[in-house]
C-alpha cells in the first residue's frame, strides 16, 4: 500500500537543498536556538503578512503557552470545537479550565458560531476556533461573539499554514494563532515543532518568555514558564520545504480538485468537505462524508488505497471529557460507543454524525491521485 502522505517523495525532490542545510548546522555546533531559528522566525512572520512568529517544542506545547500566555486559570471555561483532535480541549483540561464542546457545520466541519453563542457562560474566557483539515474556521463570526462578550480568540492553525480566507493568512486571525510542524502536516520538519503568531508585542514577548523557563533574561526567572524550543536542524528542514510550499500547496489543491470532479460523477453518497466561500485550503488531508463508511472503507482496502479516519469519536464522547458535560448518564446506561452519553438538549449531533461518516484520502503533493482516482473507478 502507498504512504497516505510520501515524505520519502518529498525528501528525494529537494534531497540537495536540505542536505546542504542539515549539514550546515551539523557543523556549525550550533544545534539549539541561533541564526538558523531566528531566521525561520522571521521568515514565518513574513509569509503571514509581517507579524511576530515564535518557535516552539510541538504545536500541542503552543496551544498551552497560548493559553498561559492569555492567562487562563483554574475552573475557567474556554469553548472548543466538538470535532477535532484532542490537543485544544487536552491543554484547557492541562491547565486546570474546563472545555465547553461546540458544535460544528454540519458541510464546513469547522465550529458552528450559533453553538459557540450557545455555551457562552459567566466563567467563559475564550475561544479557540480550529482550521480544520486545512481551511480557516469562520472568524469573522467568531471574532464578533468574541468582541460582544470580551473573551479572547486562539486560532488552532495546526492544518493550515499557508491557508487564506479573503485576503488574509491563516495564524493571522486569533489574539494568538498556533501551527505545528508535525512531519505529515502541509509545512512539517522531521520531528515536533510548532509556532505561535501574535500582532500584540506585548503578547509576544510574553509567549517568549513562557516557552523559555518564565525567562527574559538568563536566570532571572519573572514567571513560572516551560521549556518548549524549536532545534536549529528542525529549524533548517523548515526554511527548506517553506521555499516550497506555495507550490506544493498548489499541487495539493489540483488534487483535491480532481477528487472533488470525481466524486461528483459517481452518484455514490460520498460528499467532500465543503470549502467555504473565499476560502483557500490547505488540504491537510482531503476528507469526505460517506455515508456507508464501513462499505467505502472495504472497497479501499480491496484496491490498495492508503487512508484514515480525522477523528473516529466527538470530543465530548471520549471519556476523559465526561466529566466536564453538564448532565450525563453514568455507567451502566452505555451509548454505542461503550461510553456515559450525555442527556442534555444541546448535544452536538453533527460533530457526532461527522464522526460516523469522515473518511480521509491521500493528497500530498507526492501523491499520484490519478492512479488513486484510477483504482476507486475500478471498485465504485
Amino acid at each position: 500500500m502507498k504512504p497516505f502522505v510520501n515524505l520519502a517523495g518529498q525528501r528525494d525532490a529537494y534531497r540537495e537543498e536540505l542536505e546542504k542545510a542539515e549539514r550546515s548546522v551539523l557543523d556549525s555546533g550550533c544545534y539549539i536556538g541561533g541564526p538558523e531559528v531566528s531566521e525561520l522566525e522571521r521568515e514565518l512572520g513574513e509569509f503571514c503578512g509581517g507579524i511576530s512568529a515564535i518557535t516552539c517544542a510541538s504545536g500541542t506545547d503552543a496551544l498551552t503557552i497560548a493559553l498561559m500566555a492569555l492567562g487562563l486559570k483554574p475552573e475557567d471555561e474556554v469553548i472548543v470545537p466538538d470535532f477535532t483532535f484532542i490537543a485544544p480541549a487536552e491543554c484547557v483540561t492541562f491547565l486546570g479550565g474546563i472545555p465547553r464542546f461546540a458544535d460544528i457545520d454540519p458541510e464546513t466541519l469547522q465550529i458552528d458560531p450559533e453553538s459557540v453563542k450557545a455555551r457562552i457562560g459567566p466563567k467563559t474566557r475564550g475561544i479557540i476556533g480550529v482550521d480544520l483539515f486545512g481551511q480557516c474556521a469562520p472568524f469573522t463570526e467568531l471574532r464578533r461573539i468574541a468582541d460582544k462578550h470580551g473573551l479572547w480568540v486562539i486560532e488552532d492553525a495546526a492544518q493550515a499554514f499557508g491557508a487564506t480566507a479573503g485576503t488574509q493568512h491563516a495564524c493571522t486571525f486569533g489574539d494568538i494563532s498556533i501551527t505545528s510542524f508535525y512531519p505529515s502536516k502541509p509545512l512539517g520538519c522531521y520531528g515536533d515543532g510548532g509556532a505561535l503568531f501574535t500582532q500584540n508585542n506585548e503578547l509576544a514577548t510574553k509567549i517568549r518568555q513562557i516557552a523559555n523557563h518564565g525567562s527574559r533574561e538568563r536566570y532571572l526567572h519573572e514567571t513560572v514558564g516551560m521549556n518548549s524550543r524549536l532545534d536549529a536542524l528542525q529549524a533548517a528542514v523548515l526554511r527548506v520545504k517553506l521555499r516550497h510550499l506555495e507550490e506544493e500547496l498548489k499541487v495539493r489543491r489540483e488534487n483535491a480538485r480532481k477528487y472533488d470532479e470525481f466524486f461528483a460523477s459517481t452518484g455514490a453518497k460520498i460528499v467532500p468537505q465543503k470549502i467555504a466561500r473565499g476560502n483557500t485550503s490547505t488540504y491537510a488531508q482531503y476528507t469526505v462524508l460517506a455515508d456507508d463508511r464501513e462499505a467505502f472503507i472495504k472497497k479501499l482496502d480491496k484496491a490498495g488505497i492508503p487512508h484514515c479516519i480525522h477523528y473516529p469519536q466527538a470530543l465530548h464522547e471520549q471519556p476523559c471529557f465526561i466529566k466536564f458535560l453538564s448532565d450525563y448518564v453514568p455507567a451502566p446506561l452505555y451509548g454505542t460507543r461503550g461510553i456515559a452519553r450525555t442527556i442534555s438538549e444541546n448535544e452536538n449531533r453533527h460533530a457526532e454524525r461527522a464522526a460516523e461518516l469522515v473518511v480521509s484520502l491521500p493528497v500530498c503533493a507526492f501523491t499520484d491521485v490519478d492512479f488513486i482516482i484510477n483504482k476507486l473507478r475500478s471498485v465504485l
